[in-house]
């Protein structure tokens, strides 16, 4: 989090990215990370330095619900509806992705999209048996204009902060993505 404030994030595109993770991590592990960067800023704060609070979202339009919103952004990130069995087997799941995630959560505009999908991406690559997931959201990961090198340079920030069995994982699903997008 130091890091990431020196690098000129703002506090409340970290606090976005902590609530962003918690659809991916849960909500123990997203507050649990709050709070450490609760202590970062307090630290920051008795040093005398100030990040910089940044913006705040702006509020959902009036004239759609979470689902519509989230719809439109789903769609727009996956590049086409989304399908799968799951929607019909479990259509509350659905609801709840459109609503939630994609309107709640993505529909919030003080972070863009190539930023909360490089969150997204790191966040799954740090957990086992999310891989269809993670393959996904490598796909989303450049219908939102991020380029290979941008994620070869995610993989590594992870294999030098996380681990080389992450990083070989995530970049074995990197090369998935690439293969199919060049068939």
């Amino acid at each position: 989090m130091n890091e990431r404030l020196d690098a000129g994030l703002t506090i409340n595109e970290i606090k976005e990215v902590l609530v962003q993770l918690y659809a991916y991590a849960g909500f123990p592990r997203s507050l649990n990370s709050i709070n450490t960067f609760i202590g970062v800023l307090e630290e920051w704060e008795q040093k005398g330095v100030k990040a910089e609070l940044g913006k705040e979202p702006s509020p959902m339009p009036a004239n759609k619900s979470s689902i519509e919103l989230g719809t439109e952004i789903q769609t727009r990130l996956i590049g086409a509806p989304a399908t799968g069995k799951y929607i019909t087997f479990v259509p509350a799941i659905d609801q709840f992705l459109k609503g939630h995630l994609f309107g709640d959560i993505f529909g919030r505009d003080n972070l863009d999209f190539q930023s909360r999908e490089i969150a997204t991406i790191s966040a799954l690559a740090n957990m086992e048996g999310v891989n269809p997931q993670l393959q996904s959201h490598f796909s989303i990961g450049f219908n939102v204009g991020l380029t290979e090198a941008q994620m070869r340079s995610l993989i590594s920030v992870l294999e030098t902060k996380v681990g080389k069995k992450q990083a070989d994982n995530a970049n074995e699903i990197l090369s998935k993505v690439l293969s199919s997008r060049t068939k």
